[in-house]
């Protein structure tokens, strides 16, 4: 899967990461979204061969999978592998059992995450939540399924050899669960609410698990499947980590200053809910410039690879720039 940014250099360097629009970074956001439609394409044509379809019984539970699942979205963490995978050198066709699981797992969690006693949100990428349209035993259920279905997905995948295969399940469910996770962190998160004092420590420990550690896990299993070593995926892991966490930044700025629109979803609810996030703690410009902190440290990380960085990125800088 090769994409013009690999051909041509991206002029950005790891101190251009201000919050201004910089011309190099609407060239990279150029770049990262003509990857993420293509590699969505590839994604989501094998997850409708994956999930069962409407028509199986239970009829209810499927139709709830592939209403979230199908919803629309970037599709980030797979496309963040099949970057990563492609930096070195691996074929689509290895990546994509791996990426549809990840893609699986992160809508499992969104499912779950918008239950009135999570979030408790009606809306998601335009429209009605998994609960607001199946209910909440259903919406359950289709998470517990995408779930299930994911680890299925990488284990019966035959094109890899068995021992990589599990040491992607391995690297998924570690950054799904807890104590290092995604789980982890929604409990994090959840104990914080509603509460004063929250550190800016507190904030990036909670989206280092609750955001950051999926996003990690993609990036890291792209480079396993390629056969990357030691000190390439330790440069990898580095940029992921910075990039969960610029990922979660933006996201919290843009909940302040998009529309539901621009979203897909509901806007201004984290203040609502009296939540700890990077604007209410640092303010709107410090947290924008957080925001590029990040983005230079992720691209300094890159910086050390002798690998065609220059997706990876304009990933970064697609990220840093979103605004949706």
């Amino acid at each position: 899967m090769r994409t013009s940014s690999e051909k041509t250099p991206v002029a950005v360097t790891a101190d251009d990461g201000g919050g201004d629009h910089h011309p190099s970074h609407a060239f990279e956001g150029d770049a990262a979204h003509a990857f993420f439609a293509r590699s969505r394409g590839l994604v989501d044509e094998r997850l409708h061969q994956i999930v069962p379809a409407e028509e199986v019984t239970p009829v209810t539970v499927h139709g709830a999978m592939r209403w979230s699942l199908f919803a629309g979205g970037k599709r980030f963490r797979p496309a963040l592998l099949f970057a990563v995978g492609t930096a070195f050198g691996a074929p689509d066709e290895d990546l994509l059992a791996t990426a549809c699981a990840f893609e699986m797992v992160h809508t499992y969690s969104l499912i779950h995450d918008d239950l009135p006693a999570m979030d408790d949100d009606d809306l998601r990428r335009g429209r009605p939540t998994c609960h607001i349209k199946f209910g909440e035993a259903t919406a359950i259920l289709a998470g517990d399924a995408l779930q299930a279905l994911a680890f299925q997905t990488i284990v019966g995948d035959e094109r890899l050899a068995a021992e990589l295969r599990i040491a992607l399940t391995l690297e998924l469910a570690r950054a799904a669960g807890t104590p290092a996770g995604m789980v982890a962190g929604q409990a994090y998160d959840l104990a914080a609410e509603s509460r004063d004092g929250v550190t800016i420590d507190e904030l990036d420990l909670i989206h280092r698990h609750k955001t950051g550690a999926m996003i990690v896990a993609a990036a890291r299993c792209g480079a396993i499947i390629a056969g990357a070593g030691d000190r390439e995926l330790g440069c990898v892991t580095r940029y992921a980590r910075e990039l969960g966490l610029l990922f979660q930044i933006t996201d919290d700025l843009l909940d302040v200053t998009a529309t539901a629109a621009d979203l897909g979803k509901t806007p201004g609810k984290d203040a609502r809910a009296r939540k700890a996030t990077y604007p209410s703690l640092y303010g709107l410009e410090a947290a924008r410039e957080r925001a590029g902190a990040v983005y230079a440290e992720a691209c300094a990380a890159l910086d050390q690879l002798e690998r065609p960085i220059q997706l990876l990125r304009a990933i970064a800088g697609f990220i840093l720039e979103r605004r949706a």
